[in-house]
């Protein structure tokens, strides 16, 4: 089992839950590569069976960043319905949406008819005790998921 995580971070938080989500996933034998959205396409998630995006939300409606937007529009356009996917991010709760970007890529993934395999996990600021718990139950739901489907 592979499992692509594409992520884009502002302050290093999103990296910080992209990096626990990965170990996670390298502890129940997943092969695991880890991109910054920088250096990837959506394209790259064809090569993948577990396709993770992790996106920090910004600003008083919880926008997305700019340098995610092209994979967000490129997502809704590719099929993904072989791939099982799951999404977290970065947010900070002093803003009246919280975490917005976990939910508009999980709309996304549900238009690439990719399957979901976990609960999208949203972190507040900096991955806490309690965020890493959450982001690695998000891991072994994925693969569990991932497993069920191809049983």
């Amino acid at each position: 089992m592979e499992a692509l995580i594409i992520y884009t971070s502002l302050t290093g938080n999103t990296q910080a839950c992209a990096d626990i989500v990965a170990e996670a996933l390298e502890k129940l034998g997943v092969d695991v590569d880890v991109q910054d959205v920088y250096d990837s396409e959506v394209e790259d998630f064809y090569d993948y069976d577990l396709c993770l995006v992790g996106c920090y939300s910004y600003g008083g409606h919880g926008e997305l960043p700019d340098e995610i937007m092209d994979l967000w529009e490129d997502l809704a356009e590719v099929d993904l319905h072989d791939k099982v996917y799951a999404c977290f991010g970065s947010a900070d709760d002093f803003y009246p949406i919280f975490g917005a970007a976990v939910e508009d890529f999980e709309a996304h993934f549900e238009k690439s008819g990719a399957t979901k395999g976990a609960e999208g996990v949203k972190v507040n600021l900096n991955p806490e005790e309690d965020d890493e718990v959450r982001l690695t139950k998000m891991a072994e739901d994925i693969v569990n998921t991932y497993k069920h489907l191809n049983s």
